[in-house]
């Protein structure tokens, strides 16, 4: 029941961060949350500690737990190092690609396009990102999945915060594309659609978005 309880909290407060309720700075009060969802503080503490493992908030010594606001650099940084893991990967799925692998990545590209058309913006940047772990996983690399986990669920706050819905729509397409090309077993044209979909991805971020700050219970009401 408390693991139920918990997971509630961390649904509701991730909703509020992806769909800009809750915007990055914002104090998150144990005890304004305790009595907004009629639990005890531990519970709230466990709830914020989940997503801070997921680094959508950051938890303070002495000061509390706060929505996460990635700074541009680190954004820079992220996806410098996605660049240099995927571009590898991607060689490594030429080389042992299989019909099934093709057929898994173009299922789940189409679960992309249904969420962008939904206009499902929390479930359209999940797909987006899990693309890449998709194929990590598909590899059977373990290792490989877990660090692009790590790296997506950290580019989940910033293409949350900073990508447009025209920016999320050419994501999908340029996945399709990389599939094609995977499919084709074409090595170069595979890896070069990949390294440009990530630096389209980073340089169709807003960075300049202004987001305001907002009340908790207003928030989650």
């Amino acid at each position: 029941m408390e693991s139920s309880t918990t997971h509630s909290i961390v649904e509701a407060l991730t909703k509020a961060i992806v769909e800009h309720r809750l915007h990055p700075g914002t104090k998150l009060a144990e005890q304004k949350l305790a009595d907004h969802f009629g639990v005890s503080r531990t519970l709230v503490r466990q709830a914020l500690f989940q997503l801070s493992q997921n680094r959508l908030i950051r938890l303070e010594p002495a000061r509390g737990a706060f929505v996460a606001a990635p700074s541009v650099m680190e954004a820079r940084q992220v996806f410098a190092v996605r660049r240099m893991l995927e571009a590898e990967m991607t060689r490594a799925f030429v080389r042992e690609v299989t019909p099934a692998k093709i057929r898994a990545l173009k299922e789940h590209v189409a679960r992309e396009k249904s969420a962008v058309d939904l206009g499902d913006i929390s479930g359209r940047t999940e797909l987006l990102g899990d693309f890449h772990v998709r194929m990590a996983e598909l590899m059977g690399n373990e290792v490989l999945a877990q660090m692009l986990g790590e790296l997506t669920s950290r580019c989940a706050l910033i293409t949350l915060m900073y990508q447009t819905a025209t920016a999320a729509e050419h994501s999908n397409d340029e996945h399709g594309n990389i599939v094609k090309a995977l499919a084709a077993r074409d090595e170069d044209l595979a890896v070069r659609l990949m390294n440009e979909h990530l630096l389209h991805v980073e340089e169709n971020l807003a960075f300049d978005r202004k987001v305001p700050g907002n009340d908790i219970s207003m928030a989650l009401s």
